[in-house]
C-alpha cells in the first residue's frame, strides 16, 4: 500500500463528503490527517482532529492550534511523507513512513514509525513517533524500508504479539537469551537494521560487535504492542551509546516463526523540549500485559 500522503485520500474524502467520522476507517481518517498535514489543509486538520490532540513527538508542541501553527515551516522546506506500511490495533494506526526534504526533523530523508491514536468520536487524538536518518547503504544490502506490505493471518495477530513480546522479554531484555531460536527463524530472516546482516548469524555477530565495544543496547521497558495479522511493532525504551532509546521494533511473522525486521532507534531528548508529554506515556491497554501469552 505504498503511497504518498499527498495524494488521493483528502481529495477522494472531501469530494465524497466523508469526512464524517463515521463513514470512514480509523486507517482512512489517519490517512486524510496526514494527506492535509502534507498539503497544509488546515480545514481538514481540524474537521478530523481534536482540538485537544495530544503529542508525543518531543520537539513539536502539543493541542492541535500549536501543531498547526507549524505547518508554514514544513511547507517552507517542502516535506512530504511517503507511506511505505499502514496498520490497526484497535483506536491505534500504527505507520512506516519515509519523511523527505525533512530537514526540520534533523535530516534530509528519515525514516518513522507514526502511531496516531483515534478517539471514540473518530477524531485523531494523540500522536507518537521515532525517526532516525534514512542510510542509503546497510550491511545486508536491504533498504530500511523494502520488504512485504501485505497483512495476512489476520486470527493469528494475537499469537503474533505474544511472539514479539517474548523476544522483547528474553532476547533483547536478556531473560533468557539462549532462546532465541524459539523466535527467530534460522532458515529464513530478512534484517533491515542498516548495521546487522542477514539471519541469525548476523544477530550474532552483531551482538559480539557491540559486547567487545562494551556498547550492547539494553532493552529495559515495553511501553506497547500493536499488531494486525502478521505485523507486529512493539514500543521499548532502553539504553545504547550511553543515553536513554526509543526502541520501534516491527516484525513481520510466518508459521509461527519471526522471519522479518525492522527498526528505528531515536535517542530520548532532555533538552529543548517543546512539551512535556514523554514519548513513551499515554499507551492505554497495549502494553505487554494486555498480551495473552
Amino acid at each position: 500500500m505504498k503511497s504518498t500522503f499527498l495524494v488521493a485520500t483528502t481529495a477522494v474524502a472531501i469530494a465524497t463528503g466523508a469526512l464524517a467520522e463515521d463513514t470512514m476507517s480509523n486507517k482512512e481518517i489517519v490517512g486524510t490527517f496526514l494527506g492535509a498535514v502534507s498539503q497544509g489543509d488546515v480545514d481538514t486538520i481540524r474537521a478530523v482532529a481534536s482540538p485537544d490532540y495530544i503529542q508525543h513527538n518531543p520537539f513539536i508542541p502539543t493541542g492541535l492550534e500549536p501543531f498547526i501553527e507549524l505547518l508554514p515551516v514544513l511547507q517552507e522546506a517542502g516535506t512530504t511523507a511517503e507511506n511505505i506500511r499502514m496498520f490497526q490495533d484497535g483506536d491505534y494506526v500504527f505507520m512506516h513512513n519515509i519523511w523527505r526534504n525533512a530537514e526540520p526533523f534533523g535530516a534530509a530523508e528519515m525514516v518513522a514509525f507514526d502511531i496516531i491514536r483515534v478517539d471514540e468520536n473518530g477524531k485523531v487524538a494523540e500522536h507518537w513517533d521515532a525517526l532516525q536518518p534514512l542510510v542509503s547503504e546497510t550491511v545486508s544490502g536491504r533498504t530500511q524500508t523494502d520488504g512485504p506490505t501485505e497483512v495476512t493471518d489476520l486470527d493469528k495477530t494475537e499469537e503474533n504479539k505474544a511472539l514479539a513480546v517474548g523476544l522483547v522479554q528474553d532476547v533483547l531484555m536478556g531473560r533468557d537469551p539462549s532462546r532465541i531460536t524459539d523466535y527467530i527463524s534460522a532458515e529464513s530472516y530478512a534484517q533491515h537494521n542498516p548495521n546487522i546482516a542477514d539471519g541469525l548469524e548476523g544477530i550474532i555477530a552483531a551482538v559480539e560487535t557491540l559486547t567487545a565495544q562494551n556498547n550492547m543496547f539494553q532493552y529495559t521497558e515495553i511501553h506497547a504492542v500493536l499488531g494486525e495479522g502478521n505485523f507486529v511493532l512493539t514500543v521499548s525504551e532502553g539504553q545504547w551509546n550511553g543515553t536513554t532509546n526509543a526502541f520501534y521494533d516491527l516484525f513481520r511473522m510466518e508459521d509461527g516463526m519471526i522471519v522479518e525486521h525492522w527498526d528505528v532507534i531515536q535517542p530520548v531528548p532532555t533538552e529543548g523540549l517543546a512539551n512535556t508529554n514523554g514519548m513513551f506515556t499515554g499507551f492505554e491497554g497495549v502494553g505487554p500485559e494486555s498480551v495473552e501469552r
